[in-house]
C-alpha cells in the first residue's frame, strides 16, 4: 500500500511554497517559486504545477492545505482582506480544486504557521497558542485544544488590522495601511515598518535586516529604532493577552529571528497585561520558515 501523503502550499506575496509530508510528519518533496504577483490565473498555474512535480516524485496522490495572505469569507467563499490583493475578491477555493480536481483546503497564512506550531512546535503541549507573523505584513492565528479558531466571520486572530494600544504622543499621527485604515498594528510592527520608522527618524533607507545587523555592532540608532519596534509589539500583544490570555505566543516570519525580542518583550509587555503576575511566554517557531507550508498540510489532519 503507498504512504498516503498531505501537501501544504505557502502561498506568499513574493514567494509559493510547497512540501509534502509524510504520517511520520517528514517531509518528502518539497518546491518554491516565486509569485506571479499582480497575476491571479498564473498563481492558480503555479500551484497547480508545483502539486503536480511533487506528486510525479514522491507518486501517490495526496490531500492539499493551502496557506494565503487573507483567508476565506464564509459568507460568499471569496478570498478577503488579502495583502496580496490579486486573491481578493475570487473564488480560490473553488477555482483550485477544480484546477486540481480535488477537494482541499484553505486557511490564512498565520492560521497555519500557528497550526503547525501548536500541534508539533514550540507551542506544543499547551492548550492555547497564539502564532504571530512578523515579516512583509503582520498575521495572527489561534489554536485551542488543537484546533484552529476561524470564527463565523473567517477572521479569528487577525489582530494585524487593530489600531497600535496605548499610542505615545509621537505615534498619534497614523500611517495610512494597504487596507484603507490608518495606524492598524501591522503599519508599526511589520518588517517594512520597521523600515519606514528608521527612516522617519531622519536615517538613510534600510531593511530590517541591515538594521538589526548594525544595531548588534553598536549603531545608536539602529538601536534606537529596534527599541521603538520591539516597545510598539509589546504593546500590541498585550493587547491579544488581555484578550485571550494563551499558554505560549510564538513568533513567526522574518523578525522574529531578532534575538532581542525574546529577551525584552516579557518585561514589555507586563506593564500592559491586566493581571497581578503578568508572565508571559514567548517562543521561537521550532520549524521555522518551513511552519506554513507544514501547517497548511496539517489542515488535512
Amino acid at each position: 500500500m503507498s504512504e498516503r501523503l498531505r501537501i501544504g502550499c505557502d502561498v506568499g506575496g513574493s514567494k509559493i511554497a510547497a512540501a509534502a509530508f509524510g504520517g511520520d510528519g517528514e517531509m518528502r518533496a518539497n518546491r518554491r517559486e516565486a509569485t506571479p504577483r499582480g497575476d491571479y490565473d498564473g498563481t492558480l498555474a503555479a500551484i497547480a504545477r508545483m502539486v503536480d512535480e511533487i506528486e510525479r516524485e514522491t507518486k501517490p496522490s495526496a490531500s492539499i492545505g493551502i496557506g494565503i495572505p487573507g483567508s476565506i469569507s464564509p459568507a460568499t467563499g471569496l478570498v478577503q482582506n488579502a495583502n496580496s490583493t490579486w486573491l481578493n475578491d475570487r473564488l480560490l477555493e473553488a477555482d483550485l480544486s477544480e484546477k486540481l480536481q480535488r477537494p482541499l483546503r484553505i486557511a490564512n497564512d498565520a492560521n497555519c504557521f500557528a497550526l503547525s506550531e501548536a500541534l508539533d512546535g514550540s507551542g506544543s503541549g499547551v492548550h492555547c497558542v497564539f502564532g504571530v507573523i512578523l515579516g512583509t505584513g503582520c498575521g495572527g492565528g489561534l489554536v485551542i485544544g488543537q484546533s484552529l479558531v476561524n470564527g463565523p466571520l473567517g477572521i479569528g486572530g487577525e489582530w494585524g488590522h487593530n489600531p497600535l494600544p496605548w499610542p505615545r504622543p509621537d505615534e498619534l499621527q497614523a500611517t495610512r495601511c494597504w487596507c484603507g485604515r490608518e495606524g492598524c498594528i501591522e503599519t508599526w510592527v511589520s518588517g517594512p515598518a520597521l523600515s519606514a520608522d528608521h527612516a522617519r527618524a531622519g536615517n538613510d533607507e534600510a531593511d530590517a535586516e541591515t538594521i538589526a545587523g548594525r544595531a548588534a555592532e553598536g549603531d545608536e540608532a539602529a538601536r534606537a529604532t529596534l527599541m521603538r519596534h520591539v516597545d510598539r509589539l509589546a504593546r500590541a500583544l498585550a493587547s491579544i493577552v488581555n484578550v485571550v490570555d494563551p499558554d505560549v505566543v510564538v513568533l513567526g516570519g522574518g523578525l522574529s529571528q531578532l534575538p532581542h525580542l525574546y529577551r525584552d518583550l516579557p518585561q514589555l509587555m507586563a506593564p500592559f497585561i491586566f493581571s497581578q503576575s503578568p508572565a508571559i511566554d514567548i517562543r521561537p517557531p521550532k520549524h521555522g520558515p518551513e511552519s506554513g507550508v507544514r501547517g497548511a498540510a496539517w489542515l488535512w489532519s
